[in-house]
């Protein structure tokens, strides 16, 4: 599975010039058709041709990322895979409660994440020691909230909240929990 951060930073570069190459193609657009009186208006062919060429670039660009993001296979065809290790987690009163005092993992094992809510809407992520995020999912009270996640490499892992859960909610923090070796 391809680092996350990987693919942030490609989506992010191919979304950056996408947006600047459609701010400048507006930018002449709209100069070309305000240039006060001089009548050389911008003619249909040439609209339609921007409109096109932005409408290509945008779906290419949506399928090209697509197929760029790492969990995607193990989402579409989830009944194709077995989990290694099942993580059983529950949420009350702003605390994870885990299994275990740590979560072990070994590289290259599929895990679920089967994490439940008894009160309130909260946030699951894992995030690195350098405080970027492995993934992260929404908990939902009397839903099926889980996550299957493959780790390819050893790391610590921090478990925190990402959603808003209240005022109580900014200390929902588990340092150093999840052990990939």
């Amino acid at each position: 599975m391809v680092d996350p951060s990987v693919v942030l930073n490609g989506q992010t570069i191919a979304y950056t010039l996408y947006a600047m190459v459609m701010l400048l193609l507006m930018a002449w657009f709209g100069y070309q058709i305000t240039r006060g009186g001089k009548g050389n208006f911008i003619k249909p062919a040439i609209f339609y041709s921007f409109v096109t060429f932005l409408v290509i670039l945008g779906v290419s660009l949506h399928i090209v990322t697509h197929e760029t993001i790492p969990w995607k296979p193990i989402d579409l065809n989830r009944s194709e895979y077995k989990a290694d290790k099942v993580f059983d987690i529950s949420i009350r009163d702003h605390e994870f409660i885990l299994p275990s005092e740590t979560l072990s993992i070994d590289k290259g094992d599929l895990v679920l994440f089967n994490v439940t809510s008894d009160d309130l809407t909260y946030g699951f992520g894992l995030f690195r020691q350098d405080n970027t995020m492995l993934f992260q999912m929404q908990v939902l009270p009397g839903h099926v909230n889980d996550i299957l996640w493959k780790f390819e490499r050893p790391e610590v892992l921090s478990i925190r909240s990402t959603e808003y859960s209240g005022w109580k909610g900014y200390n929902m923090y588990k340092k150093d929990v999840v052990i990939v070796k």
